[in-house]
């Protein structure tokens, strides 16, 4: 149905893509597999005619094609869901969903019952209950990201793109999402599934093609791989344990939150963490854990409740306050909440040195290096703004910022969203060593292997309430599925 041969693209003096040839077919779920820079992005933007090749053709159909623009290959049956959501925040949902697509009345009017009515059909297909009318400003990752697959899906889309959708849902969400994309496989569309998750590709898709250094490396019928040959694939070398978990024997408490509570949101949650301890917050999206990481570093109001760091009563509603007791926050959304994306990666990390809004320059590029050394970040030059930077090495910059103040507390939220499977084994060896050396860890992850993995303790969140706390020798993925979703165990 689609198809690219022998395709090249370069920006500037960088190869993003060498000779690579792909295949979609009618029927197919099809694995794109590959390191964050490997070239999996600017294939999706050929695909979608955000680029345009240097070299090499694209097929329609059998037919050469050349897309001009997104415009040319919506036109086409070509519908794209990145990694990122791209909505209009101060727009509704279903403005969002039908932007330039409007339904006309008489007059050329905006037929807004019409289009409020497909809205409610397009997330009953997906099963999700999301209000059509609310503003997109405020929604969830998962919920933007859900937004973006019903605005996909209005398309009538020949061919469906993924590029990380399951990157911020959680398990129930991953297999509803994975049902509108078998249902979709199944009427005849060629389906693209561009994921970090091996065992999604593996669930869902028949063949995998593999990219390393914007070079085809094989095109495999994934029946015939194990997930350690996928690997090696995408990394050229075998690769250390994923979850490198260090025993460690907890010390004092370094985080009490006690009854914390805001209206609506969270009640009457309450928990520990200990020094060279990982916790777990785990649950469904919408149960509550960002909200509740989020009020615990000042961000957002609480109504009730109290937290203590190392003993001491914390401030509420003041994250300066958070930052002095020794609390560091890396939030979900790497790009709009934990990085200023125009400035460089240098000026970035130094954000959190800021005393009275100044920091010498030299201080500035010294604590830079150092950490950009220590977190294996990859760049070119530490001046280049962060926006240059792979998903992965985006995700060690906001961890460098944090960690250059040497923090008590670490709270960090989906450590490793959208990144490859050698970032993330190295992004979880970072937190085990900083665990052994006493750093107080509180990890949200939607990743069960990830909790099951690297977690000491795994506290449950079920609509907004905490409903369990498992120690690591009791904690299975059948008892924390149960307890997110309101089961006994």
């Amino acid at each position: 149905m689609l198809a690219l041969r022998e395709v090249s693209k370069s920006f500037g003096a960088v190869r993003a893509l060498r000779g690579v040839s792909l295949d979609l077919t009618p029927g197919e779920a099809h694995a794109l597999a590959g390191e964050n820079g490997a070239g999996k992005s600017t294939l999706v933007k050929i695909l979608s005619g955000v680029h345009r090749p240097d070299e090499g053709t694209l097929l329609l159909d059998g037919e050469p094609v050349e897309f001009h623009g997104p415009a040319d290959a919506q036109a086409a049956g070509v519908a794209v869901i990145y990694q990122e959501p791209t909505l209009f925040p101060d727009l509704s949902v279903t403005e969002n969903i039908f932007m330039g697509r409007q339904p006309r009345r008489s007059l050329g009017r905006v037929d807004r019952r019409a289009m409020r009515a497909r809205a409610l059909d397009l997330f009953a297909r997906l099963g999700v209950p999301l209000d059509p009318d609310r503003p997109a400003r405020g929604l969830s990752i998962a919920d933007q990201q859900l937004v973006e697959i019903a605005k996909a899906l209005s398309r009538d889309a020949r061919v469906l793109v993924m590029d990380e959708p399951t990157a911020a849902l959680s398990g129930p969400e991953v297999e509803r999402l994975f049902g509108v994309a078998r249902s979709l496989r199944d009427q005849g569309c060629a389906v693209l599934f561009v994921s970090h998750r091996l065992d999604e590709m593996f669930a869902l898709c028949r063949r995998v093609t593999t990219l390393r250094d914007g070079a085809l490396v094989a095109t495999d019928v994934l029946a015939d791989l194990t997930p350690d040959d996928l690997v090696r694939r995408m990394v050229g070398r075998d690769l250390a344990a994923l979850f490198p978990k260090q025993d460690t024997a907890p010390g004092e408490v370094a985080l009490k939150v006690d009854r914390l509570t805001r209206e609506g949101v969270f009640t009457d949650v309450s928990f520990e963490v200990r020094s060279g301890e990982i916790v777990a917050l785990a649950g469904l999206v919408g149960a509550g854990r960002s909200e509740v990481a989020r009020a615990v570093f000042g961000v957002d109001r609480r109504d009730a409740g109290s937290v203590h760091v190392g003993g001491r009563p914390l401030r509420p509603g003041s994250p300066t306050a958070a930052m002095a007791a020794g609390l560091a926050l890396v939030p979900e959304d790497r790009r709009q909440q934990g990085l200023v994306m125009d400035l460089s990666i240098e000026r970035n990390i130094g954000l959190t040195g800021l005393k009275w809004g100044l920091l010498s320059r030299a201080a500035e590029r010294a604590r830079a290096t150092d950490w950009a050394i220590r977190l294996q970040v990859k760049y070119a030059n530490l001046t280049d703004a962060v926006t240059v930077l792979s998903g992965g090495n985006q995700q060690k910059v906001v961890l460098a910022k944090w960690l250059a103040r040497r923090p008590r507390v670490l709270i960090v939220d989906e450590p490793t969203r959208g990144i490859d499977v050698g970032t993330k084994a190295e992004v979880h060896r970072l937190l085990s060593e900083l665990a052994a050396e006493g750093l107080a860890v509180l990890m949200i992850s939607s990743e069960l292997p990830e909790v099951l993995g690297m977690a000491d303790r795994v506290l449950v969140m079920h609509e907004g309430r905490l409903v369990a706390d498992v120690p690591r020798a009791e904690a299975t993925e059948e008892r924390i599925v149960a307890a997110a979703t309101g089961r006994p165990a």
